[in-house]
């Protein structure tokens, strides 16, 4: 034994909260550790405190703790089939004494007592292995990937110049190997890019479109459902249009058009002459019944939604007595 200044009390240490027990007798002490982790791998030593000066003292060497756990490592069998190749190993330190293995598939026992299982892999499939005798401590199913989601981030209405970050999502083990994300814009035909995630730092109303992401690992595919951005963005491109393209005599019939493209369309329209007054009527035209010679000068309009507004250039209307 020696003394000892240093130490972390297991009793302290929140790592190991409501896991330890400490049990005295004659014969020594023993501690038991139980919900058992791979990061409780250590080296552990007793310590006791007596009543004389620098009376603290710690066991040497210890006790050496090596904790593993179980995994199951997939292999495909060949490459042009779905044939694949299970082995039940540990995650650190070897098993010793030859140990006898236990396969389930969904579950269910599978015939099979050694560490390497060749099965001819079914989508909706999963396997496990145990030790024999310790059946309770399997390995963590293996799967392909499955719940595959797209997220969207922020959420709500997409606005064109925002940021805006797309998230796929999937439970899988072992974990995902690659993302794919699929999208069609303005009717084209699908395109693929790759990552857990793809930022637009500033959308454009061009990304408006269909998305989905597929997900894959050592086991097969998933995919999510289809997600259909929507972007949003202010009146752009305002024009005006006069519906006579030729002469305009005094007392004719005469229409103005305004057109815009805005996502979401336009709401209101408002007319202006050049003089500064806005002419009555909200509607994308705007008639002249009998136009008169004081209709003349220019005209321009102005296009709204709830995400701005934009006018258009200056239309010339000449009339002529």
């Amino acid at each position: 034994m020696y003394a000892v200044e240093n130490y972390v009390s297991l009793s302290n240490d929140p790592d190991y909260k409501g896991r330890v027990t400490y049990h005295r007798d004659t014969n020594g002490n023993t501690l038991t550790i139980t919900d058992l982790r791979e990061s409780d791998s250590a080296t552990y030593k007793f310590r006791f405190i007596t009543d004389q000066n620098r009376g603290k003292y710690s066991g040497y060497p210890g006790v050496t703790l090596s904790v593993t756990d179980l995994q199951v490592k997939v292999t495909p069998y060949s490459q042009t089939t779905t044939w694949k190749t299970l082995t039940c190993s540990t995650t650190s330190c070897p098993l010793t004494g030859n140990p006898t293995y236990t396969w389930y598939k969904n579950g269910q026992k599978v015939e099979q007592d050694s560490s390497v299982l060749y099965v001819n892999f079914n989508t909706a499939d999963s396997y496990s292995c145990t030790v024999k005798y310790h059946e309770g401590l399997s390995s963590p199913a293996v799967y392909k990937p499955k719940n595959t989601s797209v997220s969207v981030s922020p959420s709500g209405e997409i606005v064109e110049g925002s940021s805006v970050t797309l998230t796929c999502s999937s439970d899988a083990n072992p974990p995902v190997q690659s993302y794919t994300w699929w999208y069609k814009k303005n009717g084209g035909g699908y395109q693929s890019m790759t990552g857990p995630q793809h930022v637009f730092n500033q959308i454009q109303s061009s990304d408006t479109g269909e998305y989905y992401c597929e997900t894959q690992n050592e086991m097969g595919t998933d995919r999510s459902r289809t997600i259909n951005m929507d972007v949003k963005y202010v009146p752009k491109s305002t024009s005006m249009s006069v519906s006579h393209s030729g002469e305009i005599v005094e007392g004719s019939s005469v229409t103005l058009t305004c057109s815009s493209d805005a996502n979401p369309p336009v709401d209101k329209y408002t007319w202006y002459k050049k003089n500064g007054t806005s002419l009555t009527g909200s509607e994308k035209t705007y008639n002249f019944t009998t136009i008169s010679s004081e209709d003349s000068g220019e005209y321009y309009c102005e296009a709204d939604n709830k995400y701005g507004r934009l006018n258009s250039s200056y239309v010339s209307v000449d009339v002529q007595c």
